[in-house]
């Protein structure tokens, strides 16, 4: 089994994907740099967008404030009120079709329908807190100008649009007060407030939040101080959170095939550090792999034929190999060779590939938590660590990914480093957490 682990592993290595190879302390250097870059306002991978929200602030009891969460394919609407443990309270709970995922519509559609989901609850609150979950700049006043839509949402002349200002104008044409104050967040800026108003009671030295699921993004807390291309901000005392999409990081240590599946991606050269990593390409990436080891003879051959019916390969199904290798139900363990001299050899192949994948991947998610904290200077006691609210499918349910990330933790951020983080989990971290900016900001 060890001559079969060590050639898998020569093969990646060849070809520049084994993690081995990774170098986290260069790496880090190269992901803080590219974070000065960006909060310089100077070319970066790393866009460092200013949220223009700050994590500060004590949380006001008993006071209401409307909720809304745009995702993928659903449109989420709550009322949201911190009792005096400040626990929260969600009231008014409805979950809606996002607009524009059955068909293109019109910027107009898009808000008229919006503002029609608010109605049961537009008189509950004169502040409403906005998830929206798609490129967005964020304005001074928190409102957001749309960059464009994505996550298969079509709407027609909407971008550059402003969505609280469109939304405002919408409810106001429909008859309702549009005195409202409206702020603008995405999803990991949402987990990391929810992520900290989970544990009030706890003491952490600074927050990050990190999402690792179909894609990846990471956020964490700035002094204003170092937002350089932000005056506004830079000259002002406080600090702010920076959304660091980091799932465009495009100075990651890449090899042949993660190159080569990039090309067959909708989006060539872009999100690459996301291609690397996340749950949507996880099964594409691996696929590719295996592929290459078919032609390297890695496989047998009635293997070899057999994977030429697979045209697509999942994440989920990934998984599923993992738990039940011997299971003839998975797409991956049908493929294996019937013939007893060569299962072996196939099952052993595929597994170390898959691990060794999933290895790099969480390697290349501890060198992203770790830039950030060395960025912050925080997290320096053991007993006073920094919070990572972590959301994600891939964080969560992937078989193998966390007790490798938490190796990496360990032996890394921990004992080389003299750093320390916790990772959290936030019950409807993404309600609370927009909550929490409604009030705030």
């Amino acid at each position: 089994m060890d001559k079969i682990k060590d050639k898998v592993h020569a093969f990646l290595e060849k070809n520049g994907m084994h993690y081995k190879d990774i170098d986290i302390a260069h790496h880090c250097k190269i992901f803080g740099e590219q974070m000065d870059k960006g909060l310089k306002g100077q070319e970066s991978t790393l866009k460092m967008l200013c949220t223009y929200l700050s994590p500060d602030g004590k949380i006001p009891s008993g006071e209401p404030v409307i909720v809304i969460d745009a995702g993928g394919t659903n449109f989420r609407v709550a009322v949201v009120t911190f009792n005096s443990e400040k626990k929260p309270i969600v009231e008014n709970f409805k979950r809606y079709p996002m607009p524009g995922t059955h068909g293109e519509i019109s910027k107009d559609e898009f808000f008229t329908t919006i503002a029609k989901y608010l109605e049961p609850v537009i008189g509950k609150s004169g502040r409403i807190g906005f998830c929206f979950s798609y490129p967005t700049k964020i304005l001074p006043n928190k409102d957001g100008i749309l960059i464009k839509f994505n996550k298969e949402v079509q709407v027609r002349d909407a971008n550059g649009e402003a969505i609280g200002s469109n939304l405002l104008v919408a409810l106001k044409s429909m008859g309702y007060d549009a005195d409202k104050k409206i702020v603008i967040l995405n999803d990991t800026v949402a987990t990391l407030l929810g992520g900290k108003a989970a544990y009030p009671d706890r003491n952490f030295d600074s927050f990050i939040g990190f999402i690792l699921g179909t894609g990846t993004n990471s956020c964490y807390v700035e002094d204003n101080a170092s937002i350089k291309k932000e005056p506004v901000l830079f000259q002002s005392t406080g600090s702010t959170i920076i959304n660091i999409e980091s799932g465009g990081y495009g100075k990651a240590p890449r090899g042949e095939f993660d190159e080569f599946f990039d090309n067959t991606t909708t989006d060539p050269g872009n999100q690459q550090f996301e291609k690397m990593i996340s749950g949507a390409y996880q099964g594409g990436l691996i696929l590719e792999v295996i592929r290459q080891a078919i032609v390297e003879e890695l496989f047998s051959k009635q293997f070899a034929d057999n994977m030429k019916k697979v045209h697509a390969l999942t994440s989920t199904e990934i998984n599923d190999f993992c738990l039940h290798p011997y299971s003839k139900g998975n797409v991956l363990s049908r493929c294996i060779s019937s013939n007893p001299l060569e299962c072996e050899n196939d099952r052993a192949v595929l597994f170390y590939i898959i691990d060794a994948i999933i290895e790099r991947a969480a390697k290349l998610v501890a060198i992203n938590i770790a830039s950030v904290i060395l960025k912050t200077g925080k997290g320096k006691k053991p007993y006073l660590p920094v919070c990572v609210a972590a959301e994600g499918t891939t964080f969560y349910k992937s078989v193998m990914f966390r007790n490798k990330l938490d190796y990496y933790v360990r032996t890394y951020l921990n004992d080389q480093l003299g750093i320390y983080c916790e990772f959290v989990k936030a019950d409807s971290a993404t309600l609370v957490g927009t909550a929490i900016a409604g009030l705030l900001n």
